[in-house]
């Protein structure tokens, strides 16, 4: 996984709350377990003025010019604001997959569903939680200038904005994790030697277990 140190990046407002895993990406374009290729579906009902179609050429369909993500200042952006109760809905791990797909590294929004908030960690993806009245304040940063950029110092937990620097909290053993790059395979292989040792003392005693 790929570590998350900071990141200086245009922020797209989405100005909606409690956004379910199935407007992230419908449940239609879950046929694979690739954590790729989910990017071209995110948001697919709210992007695309068509019904989209399994293995569609995304180029050809018609996208919705009012969806923010369809804008050109915010072609680039890789930081997203929303409202409460990101993530909502069914626990689907795609969500985040094709969230990272199409280039989000970081969220910021006043709270998450649980279940998407850790996975979010598990796949490179930084979720901030600000108070509503700090959220309400950049939604109006950015609506006053389109394609505004912050700045994300994981290190220290400050947002930089043109306008002031905004702390947040984050759990350390989550925090570290996104430093590192750490995933939930690579925190297991660190324990590798560990895991050798207790299988070896349990073949020694039980030997059955093993044949």
């Amino acid at each position: 996984m790929e570590p998350f140190t900071s990141l200086e990046a245009v922020v797209a407002p989405l100005d909606r709350r409690d956004i379910d895993t199935d407007a992230i990406i419908p449940k239609q374009y879950m046929k694979s377990i690739s954590k790729t290729g989910f990017g071209d579906n995110l948001f697919d009902e709210w992007r695309y003025l068509d019904q989209g179609v399994l293995g569609q050429d995304a180029a050809k369909r018609v996208k919705n010019p009012d969806f923010v993500l369809n804008q050109a200042a915010y072609a680039n952006a890789r930081i997203l604001l929303a409202r409460e109760n990101f993530g909502c809905g069914s626990s689907r791990e795609h969500a985040p997959w094709a969230l990272r797909d199409f280039g989000i590294r970081a969220l910021i929004a006043p709270s998450f569903a649980d279940i998407f908030y850790a996975n979010c960690f598990k796949n490179g993806i930084l979720p901030i939680a600000l108070p509503p009245d700090d959220v309400d304040e950049l939604f109006a940063l950015v609506w006053r200038h389109p394609g505004t950029t912050f700045h994300i110092d994981l290190q220290t937990q400050i947002i930089h904005t043109r306008q002031r620097a905004l702390t947040f909290d984050i759990p350390a053993g989550r925090k570290s994790r996104l430093l590192h790059g750490l995933d939930d395979i690579t925190l297991t292989l660190e324990r590798r030697e560990k895991i050798r040792a207790y299988e070896r003392s349990r073949g020694a005693t039980e030997p059955w277990l093993f044949t």
